[in-house]
């Protein structure tokens, strides 16, 4: 029994070991997946910018937002430069602020109307109310795709769905962001952490003096 414990306590210890000798991963993947994306947005946006401000600021079928060309410059400068940050791991946990207010203000503004499925589905925990019609016209137009268009081909790379465009992604963005300012930009692979090794061998240097 004693052997069996020692084994297994070292076999945690390796484990440990292992998830130490990693720990920069998390950091890192979530920084350049999160860059990948609001950068994206950011630049469509940008290069959009006409199209951006009409829709933050008309209120039949955009947001409705007071001081569009305001809103739509903050929103660019959030998402483009927020990318940028993430990605070289400078100021990380400053870049997410701006990013995560996008992230609640898209949500208040766009998809907390919807509920919370981005993507309508009925096995979801949280189905809208409107799934069944959703369902229905959803049935129709692949009905309608079956008798004439090419459904194999229209299909070959996904089903064909119904959005919803409700908060899932938002939050699911928003929860990496919280996560990302815990975690900082990580080691090794960020700025921040060359910056920070930088000023603490400054710090230990002064102190020996």
């Amino acid at each position: 029994m004693n052997k069996i414990f020692s084994t297994a306590n070292c076999l945690y210890s390796k484990l440990l070991r292992l998830i130490e000798s990693i720990s920069f991963l998390p950091s890192l993947l979530l920084r350049l997946y999160l860059a990948s994306l609001f950068w994206t947005t950011g630049w469509n946006k940008a290069n959009s910018f006409s199209d951006t401000v009409a829709w933050f600021g008309n209120p039949n079928w955009g947001l409705g937002l007071p001081f569009p060309e305001i809103n739509a410059a903050l929103a660019v400068s959030a998402e483009i430069g927020g990318a940028a940050l993430l990605a070289l791991g400078l100021a990380t946990r400053l870049a997410c602020i701006p990013l995560i207010v996008t992230m609640i203000v898209a949500a208040a503004t766009v998809h907390l109307k919807n509920g919370w499925q981005f993507i309508y589905d009925r096995m979801s925990v949280f189905p809208p109310d409107d799934i069944s019609e959703a369902m229905e016209r959803l049935n129709r137009a692949k009905e309608i795709l079956r008798q004439h268009g090419d459904y194999s081909w229209l299909t070959e790379h996904g089903n064909i769905v119904m959005s919803n465009n409700g908060i899932e992604l938002v939050a699911a963005y928003t929860i990496m962001l919280l996560a990302l300012m815990v975690l900082g930009g990580g080691k090794y692979i960020s700025l921040d952490y060359w910056i920070a090794l930088k000023r603490s061998c400054r710090a230990c240097c002064s102190s020996t003096e």
